[in-house]
């Protein structure tokens, strides 16, 4: 039987969701817990990786068992097993075909920044001290739903098949004190988000203008976007499934 798992984490002391050898990761930690209470080794697959550091709201994984799990019971117990900053939210039975990782449709990150100083945010924000141009930066934000090839935002050397990503969101808010960047698509190259963002932020300062997004978007060469920013600001918020992945009862 195949059980979809919703948790949470805070990805400071991680170094991000996939196993490594010599590292501790998210995902080591949760199957360490599931192998123990289930009394069998169990190995779980994430919905996406996440790099070092980086935080997730909502995350999802399948692992199999072959026994009827007690899905309220297991939420608590791992629970009381896991560490305080990785939080699991609910087990579900899905179809067995059903997969975290190839039948999600859409994911959604959220990028922080901080323009004033609080200790409370200096392991969840990006602190920026210039002055920004929030309206620039959500015009150029606009122009990535125009586009498809995310190449330039793109970590050098990845093992990708294709830098196509549909994205369908981005859009910088002010909430309280952060501004918050989101984005959605149905997927996303690794390091693209914090890429994107450094590349936006130098919009915001007058570094760059509306046409040099324009002309880095096409150039699919990393070297000409921004900077990537710290990861302790990005947060993956959402996750989309269908729902007849989910097994009825």
């Amino acid at each position: 039987m195949r059980y979809f798992i919703a948790f949470s984490y805070f990805g400071k002391s991680y170094h991000g969701w996939q196993n490594q050898p010599n590292a501790i990761t998210v995902q080591e930690v949760l199957e360490d817990a599931l192998s123990k209470l289930l009394r069998e080794s169990i190995s779980v697959v994430g919905a996406g990786r996440t790099d070092a550091g980086v935080h997730a709201k909502e995350m999802f994984a399948h692992f199999d068992f072959n026994q009827h799990i007690d899905q309220e019971q297991l939420v608590f117990r791992l629970n009381s097993f896991l560490p305080d900053d990785i939080a699991v939210s609910e087990i579900v039975q899905v179809h067995k075909e059903a997969h975290a990782r190839f039948d999600a449709t859409e994911r959604t990150y959220e990028y922080w920044i901080t323009q004033k100083k609080n200790p409370f945010n200096f392991d969840r924000a990006h602190f920026v001290k210039q002055m920004l141009d929030i309206d620039e930066m959500n015009e150029a934000a606009n122009l990535f739903l125009e586009h498809q090839d995310f190449e330039c935002f793109s970590k050098s050397n990845t093992d990708v098949h294709t830098y196509l990503c549909d994205v369908r969101k981005a859009v910088w808010t002010k909430e309280s004190d952060k501004l918050v960047f989101t984005i959605s698509a149905d997927r996303f190259l690794r390091n693209m988000v914090r890429a994107i963002v450094g590349t936006l932020l130098d919009v915001g300062i007058g570094k760059i203008s509306m046409d040099d997004i324009q002309h880095i978007l096409r150039s699919k060469d990393r070297s000409r976007a921004g900077a990537s920013v710290p990861a302790k600001g990005l947060y993956l918020t959402k996750i989309v499934y269908p729902k007849t992945i989910i097994k009825d009862e």
